[in-house]
């Protein structure tokens, strides 16, 4: 099986007629290799055979829906976060963005009160505002997308600890299950769905839907094209007319709406929160990303590369666990794929920037 890929040899110089461009063929093997989630898919692979081969009950239907219950919370961040690293940034306060909005509705929810619907509904719009200034203070101060929600997230960390300790006594909020709406929120957000012996977990339904949306996005649209020059290049994308703030503005956006829908589903399920919870997690979402074949540069990744970084994860959590090792070398097994993932994202780039000449 071979792609038909264009040739980089210019067609002859004639003003009355140019010739189309010859076409060449490219063989499966060779296009496989230049694209950027290939990589993920083979190391997910790897993972999936070594645990599988090491414990029994990493096959086994809890085994399975444990592994895909861990990688769907890392998935859903990480599908938004490749997205706006393709642009050309970052954003560190996505992992606390969890906690807030779980936060926020579940004061809303429980200690006055509310509704849980409404309770959503006002987390919602604190997500969306908050993705909205930092999308905002990066394009009117120019400064790094890295220094600006380094500062939101240390911000969002002492309203979340102040505010909870403030109203509650303490820095944990429960008891949603008490609250109006309760039952048809979690269906949404907390449920469970058997396929044979495997349940899966509303928020592994999440994941895959946000993937595939996401994935046409980027692939079959304009706003995803939009993406790409932005990563790109700001300034060159300007010069051809996209709007390269508000494309900015937008992927912010949507990196906290995809932790508004992690923190609904957590508090939801778990019917608490801590104040303090998330942290830290955001690095685990862009090693996810970066895995998935996204550049640190910009310009560059895939949102399926990303949900198959964040299901290396989960696998490699969980396998770990099954197997009974110290939890303590999950974080060895992060700092590895890191590196490896730079490096090999970084060869395809350039064998990918050679096939293009």
């Amino acid at each position: 099986m071979t792609v038909v890929a264009q040739s980089s040899e210019s067609a002859p110089n004639r003003p009355e007629q140019r010739e189309p461009r010859p076409q060449r063929r490219v063989p499966v093997w060779q296009w496989l290799a230049l694209r950027p989630e290939t990589a993920a898919a083979l190391g997910a692979a790897a993972v999936f055979v070594f645990f599988s081969v090491v414990t029994g009950q990493f096959l086994s239907p809890l085994g399975v829906s444990t592994w895909l219950d861990d990688a769907s919370s890392i998935g859903i961040m990480a599908v938004a976060v490749a997205l706006l690293m393709i642009g050309g940034e970052f954003d560190l306060s996505a992992g606390v963005m969890t906690a807030s909005t779980a936060l926020v509705t579940a004061l809303l929810a429980v200690n006055a009160g509310w509704n849980v619907w409404p309770a959503l509904g006002v987390s919602l719009v604190f997500a969306l505002g908050v993705g909205a200034l930092n999308g905002w203070l990066v394009i009117r101060t120019g400064l790094p997308s890295f220094i600006v929600t380094l500062g939101t997230f240390l911000a969002l960390q002492g309203v979340n600890l102040g505010v909870t300790r403030w109203i509650t006594g303490t820095v944990q909020v429960s008891g949603i299950s008490s609250a109006h709406g309760y039952t048809s929120a979690g269906a949404v957000f907390a449920s469970t769905t058997s396929i044979g012996d495997t349940q899966l977990k509303a928020s592994t339904v999440w994941w895959i839907v946000l993937t595939v949306i996401a994935a046409l996005v980027l692939t079959h649209t304009r706003f995803g094209n939009w993406i790409f020059a932005v990563g790109g290049s700001n300034a060159s994308a300007r010069a051809v007319g996209v709007p390269a703030a508000r494309t900015k503005i937008l992927l912010f956006m949507t990196t906290t709406f995809a932790g508004w829908v992690v923190g609904a589903g957590n508090i939801l399920r778990f019917d608490s929160v801590q104040a303090s919870q998330g942290i830290g997690l955001e690095f685990q979402y862009i090693v996810a990303a970066v895995v998935g074949g996204c550049l640190l540069t910009g310009g560059s990744g895939s949102v399926v590369g990303a949900a198959i970084g964040a299901l290396t994860f989960g696998m490699a959590q969980q396998g770990i666990v099954f197997a009974r090792w110290n939890s303590d070398w999950f974080e060895l097994f992060l700092g590895i794929l890191l590196l490896s993932a730079v490096l090999v994202n970084t060869a395809f780039s350039k064998r990918a920037e050679r096939a293009r000449r």
